[in-house]
């Protein structure tokens, strides 16, 4: 028995434009909703009959495989897709595009499918596929609306040839999908061998390897790589190896560009709110000075080694990020389990600064400040709203629908995560956005329950 869906998402771009987002590689990402981890396998260039999308996303302890081909290719008015290999037993989703008189465009989405087991399927599981299927269809729906937005403001000027090293990782992922999506010539600077057909290069910072001539006649180059913070305990060789891969390998962008004849007109660096230190309650914005520890002096050697391409006359941007929300990695990860468990409350009296931005202000106050020329220097990525830990622990478990009252001792932390788990739960860092917010920039979440739903995909209408 066949069941059917439909969504309706009103977007300001017309027709055309809507399609080609809808066109463009990064339009996979971009609709995933953030709270599910997938894995994309292969994405051809183009929607044409034939075309393919196979992408590996979680379903309990296993893995599985999605395989959807194209057809019925009829730009920029309709196109449809087919589950070849899936969890359902069919599945039908037909695109729809509309333009409206006032410039704005209509996308209907369609869905016709059956559950595995028939009826007994549809008895067990069809509620529970059907509220899944909803939320998907909403956070498409907010992708979708924002990305074309955010696009439009600069509409107007050229699109960017960009190179980003560490494209792989949290940020990384979403910014090269969000700039394609927007018609940007992306590229990925990559340490294993390039991918055929593929726009890849490969450079081994560890050893000092980069191939300059390939990095002639980029607009822009964005950096963002660097050995994961959190991920393991703090080790003297796991110090060394974050230090290293942040400030090694920016040096050896920053010398090469240095001495590139065709120089972009900016290069963007990944810093952090590190840089600061454990502050108390200190506002602290771009002028605030740097504070003690090993966080905040491998932010200075970070941000220093990005100086040789400022005396150069080359645009550079330092991004200090706050704690970046994302469902599927990074800081916010780690606190699901604990506050499902309804052990998610304050750490020690839980009156430490939080510093924290959504995942899609990231993205698009990266996007903002490389489109807008008057914009260098030093950035604050963070919400104009830092919270205290207890705050925080108590609006996640208000999204969660669990306790958070259950503290935990800061003893407890250094036992089981060391000097890594003290720095990054206990230290206070109240971070203000002060020349992000005077360039302009306007934010998606201010306020951190609402990017805590987006993130989490637990709106108060579902």
């Amino acid at each position: 028995m066949s069941i059917n869906y439909e969504h309706k998402t009103h977007v300001q771009s017309d027709i055309k434009e809507t399609f080609a987002w809808h066109e463009r590689k990064g339009s996979f990402r971009r609709l995933m909703p953030p709270w599910e981890v997938a894995e994309e396998v292969r994405a051809d260039d183009t929607l044409e009959d034939g075309a393919q999308r196979i992408f590996k996303f979680p379903m309990g302890p296993m893995k599985m495989k999605w395989i959807a081909r194209h057809s019925a290719y009829n730009p920029p008015y309709s196109f449809e897709d087919d589950m070849l290999k899936g969890p359902f037993k069919s599945w039908h989703h037909k695109h729809e595009f509309q333009q409206n008189d006032d410039g704005s465009s209509v996308v209907f989405d369609q869905v016709n499918y059956k559950l595995p087991m028939g009826p007994l399927g549809k008895l067990v599981a069809g509620r529970m596929v059907r509220k899944r299927i909803e939320r998907m269809f909403y956070a498409r729906q907010i992708r979708l609306e924002r990305d074309l937005k955010r696009h439009s403001e600069f509409a107007h000027l050229d699109r960017k040839k960009i190179l980003i090293a560490g494209s792989s990782g949290l940020i990384g992922r979403q910014l090269v999908a969000f700039l394609d999506t927007g018609g940007h010539e992306i590229w990925r600077l990559v340490r294993r061998e390039p991918k055929k057909g593929e726009n890849e290069l490969k450079w081994i910072p560890s050893k000092g390897e980069i191939n300059s001539s390939e990095i002639e006649g980029f607009d822009v180059i964005i950096h963002l790589g660097g050995a994961g913070i959190g991920d393991k305990r703090w080790s003297k060789k796991r110090m060394k190896l974050i230090e290293d891969s942040r400030v090694n390998s920016t040096n050896l962008l920053a010398k090469t560009i240095t001495n590139l004849k065709n120089k972009p007109e900016l290069f963007m660096v990944a810093s952090a709110m590190g840089w600061y230190g454990d502050r108390g309650d200190e506002n602290l914005t771009e002028n605030s000075s740097s504070g003690e520890g090993f966080l905040p002096q491998i932010c200075k050697n970070w941000e220093d080694a990005v100086k040789p391409v400022t005396e150069s006359g080359i645009r550079t941007i330092n991004l200090r990020t706050g704690i970046v929300l994302d469902a599927t990695g990074g800081a916010l990860q780690k606190m699901l389990l604990p506050a499902k468990l309804g052990a998610g409350g304050p750490i020690g009296r839980g009156k430490q600064w939080y510093s924290w931005i959504s995942m899609d202000d990231q993205i698009y106050s990266m996007h903002h400040l490389m489109m807008k020329q008057e914009c260098e220097g030093v950035y604050n990525i963070s919400s104009p709203n830092p919270v205290r830990q207890k705050k925080f622990a108590k609006k996640l478990g208000t999204v969660l629908r669990r306790p958070a009252f259950i503290p935990t001792p800061p003893l407890a932390i250094r036992v089981l995560f060391g000097k890594m788990g003290v720095a990054l739960t206990t230290e206070s860092t109240k971070v203000i956005p002060e020349r992000l917010i005077d360039s302009g920039y306007v934010f998606e979440h201010a306020e951190l329950e609402p990017a805590l739903r987006d993130s989490l995909g637990l709106w108060n209408k579902t």
